[in-house]
């Protein structure tokens, strides 16, 4: 089970930091990326954080804004998001990859995801 928390109402230019916490499973065994929609668009990969070297992946429209960390004792994964924009607006879902696949843009290929939490940035 994946259980994100953390999204407010923020001002542009705020910051958030989302959390996803696991339970059934140890994250650091998966790759767990951070997906987000918007009313009326497709979800969109945002950020996510590879099981073996940890490199970090990041969607250029937040790249220099996000950044994805993991606490392996507490099995949680964060999204800490600065200078937030509108657009950055939108239900934030973390997800856990299938069993062996790195990060990928692709939705397909997690096999567990939160509930989602909202974000809503404006002024």
């Amino acid at each position: 089970q994946l259980v994100e928390s953390g999204g407010a109402l923020v001002q542009p230019g705020g910051s958030l930091r989302l959390s996803c916490a696991a339970s059934g499973f140890a994250l650091e065994y998966y790759a767990i990326a951070w997906f987000r929609q918007a009313p009326g668009k497709e979800r969109e990969g945002v950020s996510c954080i590879n099981k073996m070297n940890k490199r970090t992946i990041h969607a250029d429209s937040v790249k220099g804004r996000f950044t994805i960390s993991q606490d392996i004792p507490k099995n949680t994964v964060y999204l800490q998001m600065n200078n937030l924009k509108p657009d950055d607006t939108g239900v934030y879902y973390c997800a856990r990859a299938d069993s062996g696949y790195p990060c990928t843009d692709s939705s397909t290929q997690y096999d567990y995801w939160g509930q989602g939490t909202q974000v809503t940035v404006s002024a």
